[in-house]
């Protein structure tokens, strides 16, 4: 895994823990801490948690190395 892909990662869990605070309790943690949603750091985050999300896209569709790995056996 690269290290863009780790960060997307990190911002990807930073958002869904965001949207469960949201869910569960009405409450927008980015928000608070950069002062509310009209907030421009604010929402520069929302867009990198965004932009996050698309990169992680790429992992849904990577074959895992244990896949990889059980498919070479298969085939010897």
């Amino acid at each position: 895994m690269s290290a863009i892909q780790r960060i997307a990662l990190v911002l990807t869990i930073i958002g869904a823990i965001n949207w469960g605070l949201i869910g569960f309790f009405q409450f927008d943690l980015v928000a608070a801490i950069f002062g509310g949603q009209d907030s421009a750091l604010a929402r520069i985050i929302y867009g990198l948690v965004g932009i996050a999300g698309l990169i992680n896209l790429g992992l849904l569709f990577k074959p895992s190395e244990e896949v990889e790995r059980s498919e070479a056996r298969a085939t010897r």
